[in-house]
């Protein structure tokens, strides 16, 4: 069964194995692909994490043509310096505000649409996950500083979202 998995700005088009195929293959022939180690990278599929790797892939109920999301580091053997990962969580938080926040306004304004606040929601918890994946050592306090406001700034409008989507029966 052919789907797309996602990686950074590569698409990589994979065929899954047999639907009773444990997790665990699937990883170790994308950590083959990628050259990452199979425990350094997460699996994301319609916005939940793949994480049991004994379950089969059946369980995740991935359809012909879905998307796996691959999020981890290209290179974990290499430290960043602290410039370069203040670099990535700014980069991260100004893609979210750039691409969601015009979005999530408009969808606040008239909370309706089912397939918006999916989409919406997914995207925002995407953007956690990689905010998630960006290690700061402990010693980068303004790094850590940095990420704690991004993942806060992003929870927010998830929460204004989900917030927002349950308040229209009422």
């Amino acid at each position: 069964m052919p789907v797309t998995v996602k990686w950074g700005k590569e698409r990589i088009a994979f065929d899954l194995p047999a639907p009773d195929t444990p997790l665990y293959a699937v990883r170790k022939s994308l950590a083959e692909y990628t050259h990452l180690p199979p425990d350094a990278f997460k699996l994301v599929h319609a916005g939940a994490i793949m994480k049991d790797d004994n379950a089969p892939i059946s369980a995740y109920h991935l359809a012909p043509n879905s998307t796996i999301a691959l999020i981890g580091s290209t290179d974990p053997t290499t430290s960043p310096s602290e410039r370069s990962v203040l670099s990535t969580i700014q980069s991260e938080l100004n893609s979210v505000r750039s691409s969601l926040q015009s979005p999530l306004d408009v969808f606040l304004l008239a909370p309706t649409d089912q397939k918006e606040h999916t989409r919406l929601g997914e995207l925002l918890l995407q953007a956690l996950l990689r905010l998630d994946g960006i290690a700061a050592e402990p010693s980068w306090e303004h790094a850590r500083k940095e990420r704690k406001e991004a993942v806060r700034e992003v929870q927010n409008m998830l929460d204004r979202l989900d917030n927002a989507w349950a308040a229209r029966s009422l």
